[in-house]
Order: structure tokens, then sequence, then C-alpha cells
């Protein structure tokens, strides 16, 4: 619209240049005089003015009748297509010039302008590869999906434009979510062209909505082979897909088969934590227990976490409290200054029934860096060691309305997750969850029921029972 309104404007000004410049010159005095073969002749300036057009104008005619002439003569000299391309280079300039304007049109926000300059391209050009993608393009922008849709489908039946076709339909059925659909065109358009990056982004992003693990490793692997993806990421990713992989094979009943499937995803990418828990216990169930150790070692090197130290624990399931407090220092050594691993060791000291040696591990996580399960040992050390119900209730009040703690949070959008999953509930991105402390806004408060993994007989019990009575009285008030 502005644009128009400034092309109006400019019209107007060049009229009343034009009568402001005829009206001087036929004010003006004095005149030409032109001497030619004997003859003399007076023009007024405006007649002069007028002349000097008539010639320029003369001139341009002379030189498009030599051009054409030109071409007359070698079409009589043998060139058969002389003519035909003296006419068509001056169509193929309108149709240029007309699918310049459009796309400038488009640019600048003007949709019904480019769909008329696509339709003027689109009858002096023969290349529909730039001119209906110019038309969908501008049908889409001024609302008109069906026209675009039609276009598109009009694409997909040359082989230079099937690809442009079958890409525009695909980002229609995406905005529609009919997202089956436009996997499937996705699929297609990976066949067309598997070094394209949007289409592969797209497809892996539909595979992993869908859950097919199978088809997003291969097209993962495309990326990773076209260099589209750094091979640390591929690697790691590809990881993420054998697990969730391995995890399907599982609830299908084949459990060798998952964990096999689950120690090469470990093996692939050592630090992804719920592949190495995955891959301990599936050489706990093949009874090799060192294999297993060995792996949740190495993970916990990278990152402690509760599901390793869970894993650990199974590996001598019927051992003494000092036992397995024992046998823990090998894993915690791997990162002894870690959070987690002073957790760990505090709830071993708990069911060690070594109250001191646990208050000693959570004493200074509690003054600087509280959270729901550090109060709650707190709270156990406290009751262990013979501190007043006043003393220990305190704690635990403390542990209702603390942070949880680090939790499966989702880099992208910051959503919460209960468990690990590889693709975000919210955004649906893939392979963005991190183990990290959520915003405060989006913390939960436990009640102690579900922060002692590894603590056994009657002191957890009686500081779950009391963490369940003060929430049920914090309820009701």
């Amino acid at each position: 619209m502005l644009w128009s309104l400034i092309k109006i404007a400019l019209f107007v000004v060049i009229v009343a240049a034009a009568a402001l410049g005829a009206n001087h010159l036929l004010e003006m005095e004095g005149g030409v005089r032109i001497a030619f073969a004997g003859m003399e002749y007076n023009l007024t300036p405006l007649m002069a003015a007028m002349g000097l057009l008539a010639l320029l104008l003369g001139l341009w005619v002379v030189l498009k009748l030599v051009s054409l002439l030109v071409a007359v003569l070698k079409f009589i000299n043998g060139d058969d297509t002389a003519i035909t391309r003296y006419f068509d280079r001056n169509r193929e300039k309108k149709g240029y010039q007309a699918l310049a304007e459009g796309m400038m049109a488009l640019a600048s926000g003007e949709p019904r302008v480019a769909l008329a300059k696509a339709a003027r391209a689109e009858k002096y050009l023969d290349k529909p590869e730039l001119t209906s993608l110019l038309t969908a393009q501008a049908a889409e922008a001024s609302g008109d999906r069906k026209k675009a849709e039609a276009v598109y489908k009009q694409l997909l039946g040359d082989e230079r434009t099937r690809f442009v076709g079958v890409r525009g339909i695909m980002k229609q059925k995406l905005a529609d979510g009919d997202t089956d659909t436009a996997r499937k065109l996705a699929e297609k358009a990976f066949e067309m062209k598997p070094a394209h990056a949007e289409t592969q982004d797209v497809l892996l992003k539909l595979q992993a909505k869908a859950q097919d693990w199978a088809g997003a490793r291969k097209t993962l692997d495309a990326k990773r082979k076209h260099g589209l993806l750094p091979k640390d990421v591929a690697k790691r990713r590809d990881a993420v897909l054998a697990l969730v992989e391995a995890k399907d094979v599982l609830d299908e009943g084949k459990d060798i088969e998952a964990r096999e499937a689950a120690i090469g995803a470990n093996k692939a990418s050592p630090d992804l934590i719920p592949a190495a828990a995955f891959a301990a216990r599936g050489y706990i169930a093949k009874g090799e227990g060192k294999n297993a150790a060995r792996v949740i070692k190495k993970a916990w090197e990278s990152q402690p976490h509760p599901d390793l130290a869970a894993a650990f624990a199974a590996i001598e399931p019927s051992e003494t409290p000092a036992a397995r407090l024992k046998r823990f220092q090998t894993l915690i050594k791997a990162n002894i200054s870690h959070r987690e691993s002073r957790m760990v060791m505090a709830e071993l000291h708990l069911a060690a029934q070594d109250f001191a040696a646990a208050r000693k591990e959570v004493v200074d996580l509690v003054e600087k860096d509280a959270d729901a399960r550090a109060l709650t040992i707190m709270a156990a050390a406290e009751r262990g060691t013979g501190a007043s119900d006043a003393v220990v209730k305190g704690w635990l009040a403390r542990a209702l309305n603390a942070p949880r703690g680090p939790q499966w949070v989702c880099d992208v959008c910051g959503t919460v997750h209960t468990e690990w999953v590889p693709v975000c509930e919210t955004c649906e991105g893939f392979d963005t969850l991190s183990w990290k402390s959520p915003p405060a806004p989006k913390v939960s408060a436990p009640t102690g029921v579900e922060v002692l993994p590894l603590i056994v007989g009657d002191v957890a019990d009686d500081v779950v029972d009391d963490a369940e009575v003060l929430d049920a009285e914090a309820r009701e008030k």
C-alpha cells in the first residue's frame, strides 16, 4: 500500500514538473535557428524541446529496427532461431523485471502486489521453478493457502521442482498440525535430497515425536555423514536413540536384546546417565557385577546421579549397611567433592546408624545450599543423635518448603520432568534434558518420602512418617 501511494505521488510530481517546464518554455524569448542545405529553420524553445524528444525516440526505433534486421539476416543465413531469440530477449527482460519486482514486493510485505507480479512474470517466462515458487509464497503470505497448495501440487509434476513442492506441502501440513502426513512428506523430501539440512532437522524431530527411533538413527547418521552435525554431538544423540530403542525392546519382553542395546548405548556415550544406569542393570542381570561397577564408576566421574547410586547398590542387594558403606567408598572417590557424593555418603551413614558422620556430611550443605533432600537427611541424623522432637520437626518443616534440588530440566523451555525422556514433553526438543536445579517457580516441595533412596530400617521410616504428618498438617492449615 505504501509503495503504491509513493508511485502515485511520484507520477503527480512528474506531470506537474512537465507542465511547469512546458509553460516555462512557452514564456521564454528567442529560440533555436537551424541552417541546413541553404534552408533556415527558426524554432521556438518548446518546439526545440519537442523536436529533441522526437529525435531520441526516432533513434531508439532505428536501433530496434537494425537489431530486427540483423536477426532477419541471420535467419536468412541459416540460423533458424535468430528471430525467435530476438523477441524472446524482450519477453525475458520483461519477465525477469516482473519477477524481481514481485520478490521486492513480497519482502516489503505486499503479498497481493507480489501475486500480480508473479502472474506477469509467468506470462513472459517459462520458468515455473521461479514464478510458481513466488506465487506460492505470495499466496501463503496473503492468507490464500488453497492457492499456495495448488501451486505446490503443480510443482510436483516437474522433476526440477518436485522437491520444492514436497517441501512446501510439508510445511503446510506442519502448520495444520498434521504431523503424520508431514512426516511422510519429510521422508520423501529426504529421499530426494538427503543432504538438505532443514529437511533432516524436520524429519528427525517428527520421527522422535512419533517414536520412530530406528528411522531417527538413519536420519542422524545422514546428518553426520554430510558434516551437518559435530561428531561428538552425533555420537551422543545416537546413544540416546539407541537407549530408547533398548527400552522399547525391553517393553516387548526381549530382555537379552535390550541389555545388549543398552550396553551399546553406554559404550557410545559413557556420560549419558540413563544409558549407564540401564547398561549397569543389564550387566547385573547377566551376573557381571564387575562390568556393572566399571560402567557406573565411569559415569560417576562425569556426573554423579542418584540412579547410578541405586544401580551400584543393586550389584550387592543383600549386603549389610557396613559392607555397603565400605564398597561405596570405591565409587565415591571417583568424584568425592561432588554434592551427590556427599549426599550418598550421608544416606549410607544413616543406614549404618552412624548419625554423627551423616550429620557431618550435610551440615555445611544445609547452611549454604539447602534442598529438601539434605534437610531431610539432617532431620534423620538429628533424631539419631537424640535431638528433641522440636529440632527434628524444625528441619522437616524447612524441608517441606525447600527447593527439590537437581531434576531433569529441559534446557530449551525449562520444563521439569520426573524422569529422563529423549524428547521434552513441552517443547518437543530432542536430547534437551539436563540434570540440574530448576528455577525457583518450577520447584515442587517433597515430603521426604522419595529423597532417601538408600536408607533402610526404622530411622528412615520414622522420619518419613513425621514428614507425612507435617505435610498433612500444612495442607489442613
